[in-house]
């Protein structure tokens, strides 16, 4: 399966996975409830064919129902959803990005989230100057 950065997702099929992802597993009637101003039931049933095609999506029949569930960990997707923003809006820079959401209000961090974040770029440069030192 090629990497999920290398697929193009859509608006809706971003949704369908946003649903899979938070159910688990879900009919096509069940992704179409709970998609903001879903599209109809066939355009819903196209979609997630796509998506099967794509093997982003799996599914087991129960009955005459199919059940769709995701076939990527979500971390990976969310892995691939961060490098689309970063390449998109901060030029590849995690830096600009890290800043950016800092700006944004870093008063809602909480203590404990700050200094996972020192800890974060603390070992960073721990392994930054390991390699330096090669």
């Amino acid at each position: 399966m090629p990497p999920l950065s290398h697929l193009n997702l859509s608006r809706r099929e971003r949704q369908i996975m946003d649903v899979l992802y938070e159910v688990g597993e879900a009919s096509a009637h069940d992704v179409q409830a709970k998609i903001p101003n879903p599209p109809g039931y066939s355009a819903v049933r196209a979609l997630i064919a796509r998506l099967v095609e794509k093997e982003l999506v799996g599914f087991r029949q129960e009955g005459a129902k199919y059940i769709y569930r995701p076939t990527v960990a979500q971390q990976k997707a969310s892995q691939s959803a961060i490098e689309r923003v970063l390449k998109t809006f901060f030029k590849g820079s995690k830096a600009k990005a890290m800043n950016a959401l800092l700006d944004m209000d870093g008063s809602d961090l909480s203590v404990r989230e700050i200094e996972e974040l020192e800890r974060n770029i603390a070992r960073i440069k721990s392994l930054r100057r390991a390699e330096d030192e090669k």
